[in-house]
């Protein structure tokens, strides 16, 4: 089945997060419209090859104009248009930069792969097993609040207050009545008659009283921090490539229920007052107690109102969906709030304001601020969800330092700020919500070290506005940094990490030890300080190969092709007892900006084994010459002058043509000559080495 229609069928909560992966950038209508050739181009490599990129560029131009004839012969107007006005947005922006759209294109379909297995699998990879207890207590946690909401609403349906209250009317109405008519006569009316209304009115006070204690279980501070903050640490735990975050629409109908009943609460609360404004009595429990009923209900309707209000979708750069939360200065970010009561009555009615916060810096008591150009107000409505929440989407803003400081700009945090006020059946509440802290960078090699920032904050704490959290960081564990490692991986490709490659760089970071479960790492050991004997640091080598991996070897690493991470130890341990010609991938340990090598075995002329690696081959070489094809033409001079090939067999047995055959192109020059790494050699190529690189 076509991958775009197995998305189709799939559950409402990973429909919202496939709706998240497109923009103007690349509009899901002509996702939709194109899918069956959409998904039979290689996107991965025309991102990486200019001429392709073109290539499939102007075909896509060309499917669109075949698509607008079909919807022309259907008469079909409103496809048109659409697609026109596709066209052209697509040709404006992209006519000269093909590969960027490639890019894009292809971070799409492995978004949606990645949707797809988040969907079908029920357990995560070993390293994460203890998620599986956290799903637990969210689910208890559900289970708990629907049951409460349930209850509720089953007492409130049972109450027979509408009842009641009209029957107190109608009483007080007859007492009014006979009262009024037997004082005119000059006489009295029975006591008992007063006794009675009272306690009809004293009854409904206590049972508004008994409602209004329930809902401490349902919607009080008991309730926000199990669920809504539940719901807020995993969508910073999604930031930061964990598991994607469960959509709001099931939170919504709990707390839209609760406002509803509320609500309901308040109008008995103000029959009441209206009641006794027809009829007071000495000692009138209404007098005595619907001051504080109006106060208590009023206090909880503002208070479910503001915390309702949410950051939806946290401020991201398109050209950068992996890495939300990082902006750069001068390019646009996005970002959505959503008000989860679901009230026909405020749509259009809630204009939100955006504001940039001023925080402390890291190492200084001075600030940066920055101005947001574009639109800065925006009104919420229901037509721009897929689902008809209320909410409001922010899509061209651009952030523009206007304050230098000479500081670590990736260490500094800021919250952008929204503000909206909702007047609502003569109450006038205030609401304010927030981003996640996010850095401001203003040139994009800042990139690596501000998303280390963001994954340290976003791993180590749920304070939702701890701005000075790194003018004193706190230390991790290993359990916890390579969870997130291995998210790096798993959220943009299809494969995290295994134990052996996360013990390799848990070697890396703490050097050799027994059980690294438990040992802690400073943020400088992570970020700042450089590994021994090297000029870099651990995780400015790790991102470098990251974006190798995304850019140039996604589909070998897919395929679980490459080791990548292995000691020399274990690597000289596997490949000894196998076969001359048995070769590896990795990565390459001395190479900054990322590199990875094979290492293969052979016998020298007395039948003794050994160990033999390529220099690394960087970037820069890859965009000439795929890895794949590098692998299958690498040839080397033997003793006898002739041309062999090392290769044979990728660990542990598979054979070379079938593993990399595929990711060949029929025009790749199939042979590439290297020296025999005996015979000492210097011709072009990169050098061969005995032992590892």
């Amino acid at each position: 089945m076509a991958q775009w229609n197995q998305l189709q069928q799939l559950e409402t909560r990973y429909l919202e997060q496939l709706y998240h992966l497109y923009s103007d950038s690349f509009p899901m209508e002509l996702r939709q419209f194109l899918a069956p050739w959409i998904e039979s181009q290689d996107w991965a490599y025309a991102a990486n090859k200019e001429s392709h990129a073109t290539l499939v560029f102007h075909n896509l131009l060309g499917e669109i104009d075949q698509q607008y004839s079909r919807f022309l012969q259907e008469n079909n107007v409103l496809y048109q248009h659409n697609l026109r006005r596709i066209k052209q947005h697509l040709q404006s922006k992209y006519l000269e930069k093909p590969m960027e759209i490639a890019r894009i294109v292809a971070r799409c379909l492995w978004e949606e792969q990645r949707l797809l297995q988040t969907a079908t699998t029920a357990q995560q990879v070993d390293t994460h097993t203890h998620a599986h207890t956290h799903t637990h207590t969210h689910i208890c946690i559900h289970a708990q609040l629907q049951s409460g909401i349930d209850t509720f609403k089953h007492i409130q349906m049972n109450d027979d207050m509408e009842q009641k209250m009209k029957m107190l009317e109608n009483l007080q109405d007859d007492f009014d009545f006979n009262y009024k008519t037997l004082k005119s006569a000059g006489g009295m009316i029975c006591s008992c008659c007063c006794h009675f209304v009272l306690f009809q009115i004293t009854s409904i006070t206590d049972k508004i009283s008994s409602n209004l204690l329930r809902f401490r279980v349902v919607p009080g501070p008991e309730w926000k921090q199990p669920e809504l903050a539940d719901w807020k640490r995993r969508q910073q735990i999604a930031c930061i490539g964990g598991p994607p975050n469960i959509c709001l629409d099931r939170l919504e109908t709990w707390i839209t229920s609760l406002a509803e009943s509320q609500l309901q609460i308040r109008q008995q609360i103000k029959k009441l007052e209206e009641l006794q404004q027809k009829v007071s009595y000495k000692g009138d429990p209404i007098i005595q107690h619907r001051p504080a009923l109006e106060e208590k209900i009023v206090d909880l309707f503002r208070n479910l109102m503001k915390s309702a209000f949410v950051a939806e979708r946290q401020p991201c750069m398109p050209m950068h969906p992996d890495r939300p939360l990082v902006i750069k200065t001068g390019v646009q970010f996005t970002t959505k709030v959503r008000l989860l009561v679901k009230f026909p009555e405020l749509n259009y009615q809630l204009k939100i304001k955006f504001l940039h916060c001023i925080v402390l810096c890291f190492f200084s008591f001075s600030s940066r601020k920055f101005n947001i150009l574009g639109t800065n107000t925006k009104v919420m409505n229901m037509e721009e969800s897929n689902n008809g929440s209320l909410s409001a989407e922010f899509k061209h803003l651009v952030s523009s330092a206007v304050t230098p400081a000479s500081l670590i700009v990736t260490e500094e945090l800021h919250l952008i700020t929204f503000e909206t006020e909702v007047y609502h059946q003569g109450l006038k509440i205030d609401l304010e919500t927030h981003s996640l802290p996010v850095v401001v960078i203003s040139n994009i090699c800042q990139m690596p070290n501000a998303w280390a920032s963001i994954l340290w904050y976003n791993m180590l704490t749920n304070h939702p506005k701890n701005v000075n959290f790194f003018t004193n960081p706190p230390v991790g564990t290993w359990d916890q940094v390579a969870e997130v490692l291995s998210w790096q991986f798993s959220s943009t490709t299809k494969r995290g990490l295994t134990i052996e490659q996360l013990t390799t760089l848990a070697e890396k970071l703490l050097g050799p030890c027994v059980n690294y479960s438990g040992c802690q790492i400073t943020w400088a050991k992570f970020c700042k300080e450089n590994m021994a004997g090297k000029g870099f640091s651990f995780w400015v080598w790790l991102d470098n190969i990251i974006d190798l991996v995304k850019k140039y070897i996604l589909a070998l690493w897919n395929e679980g092709y490459i080791m990548g991470f292995i000691s020399k130890e274990r690597e000289r341990a596997i490949l000894s007892p196998k076969p001359p010609g048995t070769f590896l991938l990795r990565f390459s340990e001395s190479s900054k900006e990322g590199g990875i090598t094979f290492t293969w075995v052979e016998k020298d002329i007395n039948g003794k084994t050994q160990i033999q690696s390529v220099e690394p081959y960087t970037k820069q070489q890859l965009n000439s010459m795929s890895f794949a094809e590098i692998i299958m033409g690498y040839k080397i001079m033997d003793a006898t002058n002739i041309l062999v090939s090392p290769l044979v067999y990728l660990y542990p047995d598979i054979p070379k043509e079938e593993a990399f055959g595929k990711y060949c192109r029929p025009e790749a020059q199939p042979d590439t000559e290297f020296p025999d790494p005996g015979c000492g050699e210097c011709v072009s190529g990169n050098i061969v080495h005995s032992g590892l690189e």
